[in-house]
């Protein structure tokens, strides 16, 4: 007899690590619609409108704004594929995980990286990002916004105006911000920007929004070439090197979403629909309202944690308002307090890596989750494991405090 498994029935969990988090009913609800060909003109239209909605989310004007389907991390890399030539000269900052995925991204694209660093927990002033810009000359700045892995966000606002001065293209990785904080990216002057689903905008990971602007797509044009079964009659190609990915080729992708609909894959229907209703979402709510609710479950969160006595990790002033790091007490037992929270109430939190591995937990207040009732539990949660493990937490002090911040006390 063959293994055929049960039917799924996965446990509910509070997920509240650092992605990906609980997925709102409603998104939940689209992704269960029927499936459309790719080409069907009801189908084209919900592939419009998804553009529509993500340029109110990434706060541009873009034609092309759009998604690749894959993780958050496939728009990275087609971003940066795209957007990179053998040889040129890419400026990576790197306070986190992330930026040294960009580095390495990069480096597999066969550019020249400059890396910069900073200590984990601390971001970059404007002035060294500017120094480092003048002193290496670079063809791209890719940075990231918001590192989950340290819990910082980069600012970014002045630093799009500074590369236009020198001729420099602006990628960032807004995967773990959009939704959950300001991401202007015509306002910052960001040339191109790629998210993700899977934290603040409350969908699953597997579809990826980027938004590119004309320097990005003058420049991918230069480089365009049409694989032969689909090339149009009389196509001239561009004189650029070829972008060396045909799933990640920005060009490929524009004629696919744009009017002339140049077939390049098959459209992962299901998560568009997920993506375009996650997006509905926040733009129901309200983009202020949104970044107000995450501010609001920071400020409980971290009121919360340090009346039971808990440090917070890192730069206070620079810390995503999704993400919280909080340094784990001096003999404590990180992972065995995590797999109680998991096995007792079903309340996931993070772990971190690298440098950070075993120094601290990372607790999501993100996109659905990002919720007053799940602060409150978590904290609560958190406290009667402490205490199992030997931390002497003062009893009820997180939830008081918590509730407390939300009250406006």
């Amino acid at each position: 007899m063959p293994n055929i498994f049960d039917e799924l029935n996965p446990p509910h969990r509070i997920l509240m690590g650092p992605g990906p988090v609980g997925i709102d009913p409603r998104v939940l609800r689209a992704m269960s619609m029927p499936m459309l060909g790719q080409f069907d003109p009801v189908f084209t239209t919900y592939m419009n409108e998804t553009m529509e909605l993500y340029r109110q989310v990434f706060q541009t004007k873009n034609k092309w704004t759009f998604l690749v389907d894959g993780s958050a991390r496939a728009g990275a890399e087609m971003l940066l594929v795209s957007l990179i030539s053998p040889g040129d000269k890419v400026l990576v900052p790197v306070f986190g995980r992330f930026g040294h995925l960009l580095a390495e991204i990069a480096r597999r694209c066969r550019a020249e990286v400059v890396e910069i660093s900073r200590e984990w927990g601390t971001v970059f002033t404007a002035a060294e990002l500017t120094a480092a810009i003048e002193q290496h000359k670079p063809k791209i700045l890719a940075i990231v916004h918001g590192d989950t892995s340290t819990t910082m966000a980069q600012p970014l606002d002045g630093i799009g105006e500074v590369c236009r001065k020198h001729g420099v293209l602006v990628y960032a990785d807004a995967t773990a911000t959009l939704g959950g904080m300001n991401v202007d990216v015509d306002g910052w002057k960001l040339d191109a920007v790629s998210a993700g689903l899977q934290k603040c905008m409350s969908g699953p990971p597997g579809s990826a929004p980027v938004t590119v602007n004309e320097r990005v797509a003058e420049l991918v044009k230069r480089r365009k070439h049409v694989e032969a079964g689909i090339k149009p009659a009389g196509f001239v190609e561009g004189d650029g090197p070829i972008i060396q990915s045909n799933y990640f080729d920005l060009a490929m992708l524009m004629d696919y979403w744009g009017d002339s609909r140049l077939n390049h894959h098959t459209e992962a229907a299901t998560m568009l629909y997920g993506a375009r209703e996650a997006a509905r979402v926040v733009l129901m709510e309200g983009l202020e309202p949104c970044f107000a609710r995450h501010r609001q479950a920071s400020a409980a969160l971290t009121a919360g944690l340090t009346a039971m006595g808990l440090k917070l990790f890192g730069d206070q002033a620079h810390k995503m308002p999704n993400v919280t790091g909080v340094v784990i007490p001096q003999g404590v037992d990180p992972d065995g307090v995590r797999r109680m929270m998991l096995d007792n109430f079903s309340i996931e939190i993070g772990t971190s890596f690298g440098p950070l591995h075993g120094k601290i937990w990372r607790i999501g207040t993100m996109g659905y989750v990002c919720r007053k009732e799940n602060v409150l539990a978590c904290l609560d949660a958190l406290e009667v494991c402490l205490r199992k493990f030997g931390f002497n937490a003062p009893a009820g002090a997180g939830v008081a405090a918590a509730q407390a911040a939300y009250a406006g006390k």
